[in-house]
């Protein structure tokens, strides 16, 4: 949790200065980033390509608002 003492501080500085703080810690965060994907391993990827179930509650889901649209 940011303290408040370190907020403060953050509102008495200049432009450049926040900008320069902004810069520091997008950069950590990138690098933090980095380290959630390791390399040589293999991730899970959903895709829609046989997800009969999902387009079975699409369609329903259409045909219910199509039903209440005809009335």
């Amino acid at each position: 949790m940011v303290s408040a003492e370190l907020l403060n501080s953050s509102y008495t500085l200049n432009r450049a200065d926040k900008l320069y703080m902004m810069q520091v810690l997008i950069s950590e965060l990138a690098q933090e980033e980095t380290s959630l994907i390791k390399p040589d391993q293999s991730y899970p990827v959903w895709s829609p390509y046989n997800a009969f179930d999902a387009a079975n509650s699409i369609l329903e889901v259409l045909r219910a608002a199509q039903y209440q649209n005809s009335d």
